[in-house]
């Protein structure tokens, strides 16, 4: 399974795309705590101080957002899935 990141998360992390194992039967959660492994320098970036996601983090799931269209960082993820997450943008 394969995160895209996007924005100065891709700076972050080194890379915009980073490979994660995440067991059968896994969730948005175990996909992002593999991430964070792999790239622990994300972690500040997407985690509240008490370890929730960021209100601000986009995670997206298949492209919908796990926060409005499933069920948050329980939201089930299989090894097709396509996994994103952004940070916010701003622009003008």
């Amino acid at each position: 399974m394969e995160w895209q990141l996007f924005a100065d998360l891709s700076d972050v992390a080194g890379d915009d795309r980073v490979a994660v194992e995440v067991p059968e039967g896994g969730t948005v959660g175990d996909a992002l705590d593999a991430l964070l492994d792999a790239r622990p320098a994300l972690g500040d970036r997407v985690l509240a101080a008490d370890g929730s996601l960021h209100s601000h983090v986009n995670v997206l799931v298949n492209g919908e957002n796990v926060r409005t269209e499933g069920e948050g960082m329980d939201t089930p993820v299989g090894p097709g899935d396509e996994l994103a997450i952004f940070p916010p943008v701003s622009g003008g």
